[in-house]
């Protein structure tokens, strides 16, 4: 069925800028239908235990892209358990086109996170499991959230794609056209910008994901050390499913599906997802709370010292709140 341009490999790709957090380990693992997934765990450091964080990155993202951000949850006194997306980073990647970011449908993505659960966090990781997601990730953490509440204790959302601001037609009627374009065979070609480019030190300004230049380029770094971890455009598939995705988040009735505590992290500043649909969703929430965190753009984790220190206060709060 998947068309295996290249298998990945148990190891992660580092540069002098970046190594790996203390104690960190990679694997591969084999999701419920056959897709081979990278993964890292890292244990915590200290004496403090808190449990696991189980980090799920954006799209086109990687484990390494997060060093930094795991050491920041190791000295909280958590160990950290995360992966590759299919299609992405150091997993199986599923078009010929081996760049291009494709899956059929973001069940897929709870396939590769329920997965991931019972093959590796529960048997080698220490309770309790906190959820944290960026993106993509914050988008599939969100409807895991509504899916289970025997996984995880607690989900933490950063910048999670539930709308998309500047689309020309509404998602709904988007999707369709999409959709039909997948029935007449296109479903694996990339549909990209033509604003988009490669990271480099030439498009550090003005770009949409974080105003710190070391941690931008220190991502742009890596991806030129190791072109293998590469995504560029999402297919047409990929942007189908992401869009009905989207639209199951954003029903009615979806805020009273969540069965665990929700804490959602908006940018004030995201030009990649829309903040005023995350602060919508965060209004209707029931088990949960929402932040929009003034100066920030899209990817929180990666920005200024003074931003990121925002987050983080945001998310030890969230979590002390369960002994309370």
């Amino acid at each position: 069925m998947n068309i295996h341009a290249q298998l990945p490999s148990a190891r992660f790709h580092t540069i002098e800028a970046n190594p790996v957090p203390k104690g960190g380990r990679a694997g591969i693992f084999t999701a419920a239908d056959g897709v081979k997934l990278r993964y890292g765990l890292f244990p915590r450091v200290g004496d403090v235990h808190k449990g696991t964080i189980c980090l799920v990155q954006g799209r086109a993202e990687f484990i390494e892209k997060y060093f930094e951000t795991i050491t920041d949850f190791q000295k909280r006194g958590f160990a950290v358990a995360t992966f590759d997306l299919r299609g992405q980073g150091g997993s199986e990647r599923l078009a010929r086109n081996r760049s291009a970011g494709h899956v059929e449908d973001f069940e897929d993505y709870w396939t590769d996170l329920r997965s991931f659960h019972g093959q590796i966090l529960l048997p080698d990781c220490p309770p309790p499991y906190f959820l944290v997601g960026h993106s993509t990730g914050g988008l599939v953490a969100l409807l895991a959230a509504a899916r289970d509440r025997i996984m995880f204790d607690r989900a933490f959302l950063c910048s999670p794609m539930i709308g998309l601001d500047g689309l020309p037609i509404r998602m709904k009627w988007a999707r369709r056209v999409l959709d039909a374009a997948r029935f007449l065979g296109f479903g694996r070609m990339p549909f990209g910008r033509r604003e988009d480019r490669a990271m480099s030190a030439e498009t550090f300004e003005g770009n949409p994901l974080t105003g710190d230049r070391a941690r931008y380029m220190r991502g742009a770094d890596t991806l030129a050390a190791h072109p293998e971890l590469v995504v560029g455009a999402p297919t047409i598939s990929w942007i189908a499913a992401a869009m009905a995705a989207m639209e199951e988040a954003n029903a009615f009735d979806f805020p009273a599906s969540l069965k665990i505590p929700v804490f959602i992290a908006a940018a004030a500043c995201d030009r990649v997802v829309s903040t005023a649909a995350t602060e919508m969703l965060g209004l209707r929430m029931r088990t949960g709370h929402h932040v929009v965190i003034p100066g920030a753009r899209h990817e929180m984790f990666m920005e200024t010292d003074a931003i990121r220190a925002q987050l983080f206060a945001a998310f030890d709060a969230f979590v002390t709140e369960q002994s309370e």
